[in-house]
């Protein structure tokens, strides 16, 4: 009986409900983003091998991503004051389906897909440029690394120029990041974007699988980047353009926000000197300096019409 009394004592406690619920935020914390990554890329290739055509079988993988980032926005938000209000979801519900969906389906993927066939048979592609016979994911990752090249040097002229800049102040607008408002761009910023990182490889003959695994990473990582989730990424900070660093990229003060440019990766910033996470420091308010600048979807169309809106109100556009 002593025996089994010393052995009693001696034993480590049961968890308490609280401990329990901590470990589980901390585990969610630092692993829902590659779990949700994988798991999105999961459900791409599972869905192609039992027969679902392309794009059907990402956009499937993108939906059911989008689903559990939407989890984790409710369960574990960054910051309360980020949950978006009625009229945010409206009028970024309207830029997801008309800049993020329709145009990209047409564009980036049904378009793209079509052009990228009819190249190939007509013999007109430059085929002889890409590794064709690699594997469908190291296809992506080149591509992922090339497009963000081009993409990072076209993102910094669309802040270091005032004209450009007056394109993707629209995007700069929004006072919190949730993961719906990663499609908050001018029509004509994102046909220029498709320029740097969806027609040049077309050109080359990336085949169709590539073009939709890329989208797949493409569109889960945005919402992620975007998002509200508390989420912390470690050492994927220096390879991944994730929540952590795209927050400062949003920042009202301009010396914070003209860094982290990176649209998917975040190694051309490393490179070039432009990536910033302050450490044990939370970024400050998000937007612009003029804090009337129209949010809504309609007025954005005219919004990079007015010299200067961002930094001031103009009474005649200010209206949402």
């Amino acid at each position: 009986m002593a025996s089994d009394e010393r052995v009693h004592k001696g034993a480590a406690p049961l968890p308490t409900p609280r401990d329990l619920t901590l470990a589980a935020t901390k585990l969610a914390v630092r692993g829902s983003y590659p779990v949700v990554i994988l798991l999105g890329i999961a459900v791409y290739a599972g869905a192609g091998l039992l027969g679902m055509p392309v794009v059907a079988a990402s956009y499937l993988a993108v939906l059911v991503g989008a689903g559990l980032i939407t989890l984790h926005e409710a369960v574990l938000p960054y910051r309360l004051e980020w949950r978006p209000q009625p009229g945010d979801v409206r009028a970024d519900a309207a830029f997801m389906l008309t800049i993020q969906v329709v145009l990209p389906l047409l564009l980036s993927l049904a378009a793209t897909v079509a052009f990228a066939g009819w190249l190939r048979e007509g013999d007109l592609t430059l085929g002889g440029l890409w590794p064709h016979s690699w594997p469908v994911v190291a296809q992506a990752a080149l591509m992922m690394a090339v497009a963000d090249f081009f993409r990072y040097w076209l993102h910094r002229a669309f802040h270091g120029s005032a004209f450009m800049w007056r394109w993707h102040a629209v995007h700069h607008s929004p006072h919190r990041l949730y993961w719906l408002n990663v499609g908050r761009f001018h029509p004509a910023e994102k046909a220029v974007q498709y320029c740097v990182d969806a027609l040049p490889f077309v050109l080359v003959g990336v085949g169709d699988e590539v073009l939709a695994a890329y989208f797949v990473f493409y569109a889960l990582n945005g919402f992620y980047q975007h998002s509200n989730c508390d989420v912390k990424l470690g050492w994927l900070n220096y390879l991944i353009s994730g929540p952590e660093l795209h927050r400062w990229h949003h920042s009202e003060l301009p010396a914070e926000s003209d860094h982290n440019f990176g649209n998917n990766l975040i190694i051309w910033d490393v490179a070039f000197g432009t990536r910033i996470l302050p450490a044990d420091t939370a970024v400050g308010r998000l937007g612009l300096l003029n804090r009337k600048y129209p949010t809504g979807f309609v007025a954005q169309m005219r919004t990079p019409l007015v010299r200067d809106l961002d930094k001031r109100d103009v009474e005649a556009t200010a209206t949402s």
